[in-house]
């Protein structure tokens, strides 16, 4: 996710009121470069989420392929972002490596079995090769670095992968559309997404326009206090919409704990994805994304609200 506020230091009168009115500062920061950033993101946003919205619909492999691409677009910016401050990481081993954990979360009754297989082999695996390079004084922090980029990104979306199971989200029938065993996991996926899209597109505003009060300054000295309130105000909204269809399973109490820990693990999964940016001095991870930055800018929040979402409902809901 782009850094999406902007601190605002009001002007102060010498008798100490503002200067100026509420409009004449929103005027002033709707300036038309933001405009434009606007409309590129309202663009992009209005052409992939039918993309993904498709591809949860259909579960199993297809939702598989979708988590894939973004894994292997994922780990091609971490790589260049570790590259740029001089690291040699193991991106291909990483992208098997991470496969195979996203593999495992499409066959349940053997996940462990293939976790067990996966995290030994990205250990062991990413070390021995590693070794056989001449530089071995880089060789520690190149391994760090290969196990990294397959946990940070693998191992979060094959929650997801289980989160939303297989079988398509309802059944084309005489009748019209029917529910089927993948509905209940396909809503709570889209409460995930949306409950984090509605996160980011609020706290991107509120922030703008009311952000006053930083929240991470050391790491990220553009978000707010004011961005997170807004963007956990709307984010419950949304897992309250997104929910709806699944109302009879999920108290109202539910949906506002589910909508604060959401926001809280977004809000952290942002932080951790800056921190690494500011590292290796980047604005943004990457381009792939028009008007929004790369893939991990778009998908650090989810990282993190996913594995929050699947075991609220696991644990708390018992609804996987």
């Amino acid at each position: 996710m782009r850094e999406h506020v902007l601190h605002f230091k009001q002007r102060e009168r010498p008798e100490g009121r503002a200067e100026g009115s509420w409009a004449q500062a929103v005027a002033e920061r709707a300036t038309p470069e933001w405009k434009v950033s606007v409309s590129r993101r309202v663009i992009t946003a209005a052409i992939a989420i039918p993309v993904v919205l498709a591809l949860i619909w259909f579960g199993g492999w297809v939702t598989f392929v979708g988590a894939e691409i973004l894994l292997a677009l994922g780990i091609y910016e971490l790589y260049a972002i570790f590259h740029k401050i001089g690291y040699e990481s193991l991106p291909w081993f990483s992208f098997i490596v991470g496969t195979a954990l996203l593999i495992g979360a499409l066959f349940p009754p053997i996940r462990t079995t293939i976790l067990e297989i996966t995290i030994t082999a990205l250990v062991l695996g990413s070390l021995s090769w590693l070794l056989l390079r001449r530089e071995t004084g880089k060789a520690l922090m190149d391994w760090a670095l290969t196990l990294v980029m397959s946990l940070y990104i693998a191992w979060p979306l094959s929650y997801l992968l289980t989160l939303r199971g297989s079988g398509f989200a309802y059944a084309f029938t005489s009748q019209g559309l029917v529910a089927t065993a993948g509905t209940t996991h396909f809503w709570w996926v889209l409460v995930a997404c949306f409950g984090v899209w509605a996160f980011d597109s609020a706290a991107y505003f509120t922030g703008r326009f009311l952000g006053r009060h930083l929240l991470a300054p050391s790491i990220s000295p553009q978000k707010t206090w004011e961005g997170v309130i807004g963007g956990t105000l709307l984010a419950v909204a949304a897992v309250f919409v997104f929910t709806r269809p699944i109302a009879g399973a999920v108290a109202w109490y539910h949906i506002v704990a589910l909508g604060l820990i959401l926001s809280f693990a977004a809000t952290i999964g942002d932080l951790a994805e800056s921190l690494i940016k500011r590292q290796a001095d980047v604005k943004d991870s990457g381009n792939f994304f028009w008007g929004h930055g790369g893939v991990l800018d778009r998908i650090d929040s989810l990282l993190f609200a996913g594995v929050v979402v699947y075991f609220y409902v696991l644990l708390i809901l018992h609804g996987i």
